[in-house]
């Protein structure tokens, strides 16, 4: 679900000359003042280049990635369902067929990120791996009972996907020489997944790291406290993205972490301790929820 997050300012490493990829049909080159006053999980916005082979083909509130291999396409995330067609035209955009797409990746089983999942592999035929603890969500399209949004999303169901591959956290998936690193990271959900992969352009190589959702938030009425397994999991999730290999960071939303500026150029793409800054974040607000609870907020 979302939150909005403020993250101090990236240190800049390298913008460097953009690449051939960069110059694909339909790549805007300003997706921050394309999105400028919408935010919305479903809002339109036109595709961008990250890096190297991987680009953006979310909306405006949702991150959704593309990456290119040797082996074909890999997404990760989907969007809610409603934003399905748009993360396809946006596929089709940069001159790439959906059916390309070979394998389907996903960050958190939430319905605004993962609710266009259905879709997606109907209309690609893609397979989906699945990090640990999100088989189940995504098999029947219903919340897990222990996640404390649960309440909320049963308001919200998904349409049950086939789940091809459950990957444990520290497996890899390679799809055409490019390696994709599962990371469990049980912050904001049970089945909360970061991934890792290396990119490479004009001689350089970076480990993208796209780091799940670091917010604890819940339905009304769940108190954390009433839950220290949720509130242990939490914290070691928040470890886990604090240790990520991360040259540039990449958040579920946008917002989470300046996405949409840093790929127009506004801000620094990448930076030194982006995961670390990340992850700290997280720990304030948990740290500030759980205070709330003590003082019976």
């Amino acid at each position: 679900m979302f939150v909005k997050v403020a993250l101090p300012a990236l240190a800049l490493l390298s913008l460097g000359a953009a690449p051939p990829s960069a110059e694909r049909p339909g790549v805007s080159k300003d997706i921050a003042a394309a999105c400028e006053g919408r935010d919305g999980w479903s809002d339109p916005a036109p595709p961008a280049h990250i890096h190297g082979r991987s680009w953006y083909v979310g909306t405006c509130g949702i991150t959704v990635v593309l990456v290119e291999t040797d082996a074909g396409l890999v997404l990760i995330d989907t969007g809610p369902e409603e934003a399905a067609p748009h993360v396809l035209a946006n596929i089709r955009a940069l001159g790439f067929d959906p059916r390309q797409i070979k394998w389907l990746l996903m960050t958190h089983e939430h319905f605004d990120h993962v609710g266009g999942m259905a879709a997606i592999q109907q209309a690609t035929g893609a397979r989906l791996a699945v990090g640990p603890n999100a088989a189940e969500v995504m098999r029947s399209g219903k919340p897990d009972r222990q996640d404390p949004q649960a309440a909320g999303l049963a308001d919200h169901p998904m349409a049950p996907v086939r789940v091809d591959r459950i990957l444990r956290s520290g497996a890899n998936l390679t799809v055409g020489g490019t390696r994709f690193t599962v990371h469990s990271n049980p912050t904001h959900s049970p089945g909360s997944t970061s991934w890792t992969w290396q990119s490479c352009e004009n001689g350089e190589c970076l480990t993208i790291a796209y780091a799940d959702s670091i917010s604890t938030i819940s339905s009304k009425g769940y108190r954390f406290t009433d839950h220290p397994d949720r509130v242990e999991a939490a914290r070691t999730g928040l470890r886990v993205i604090e240790e990520l290999p991360c040259d540039l960071l990449l958040t579920p939303h946008p917002g989470g972490s300046h996405l949409l500026q840093r790929l127009s150029g506004k801000e620094a793409l990448t930076g030194p301790r982006a995961c670390v800054a990340y992850a700290a974040t997280g720990s304030d607000w948990l740290t500030h929820r759980l205070a709330e609870e003590a003082e019976g907020k």
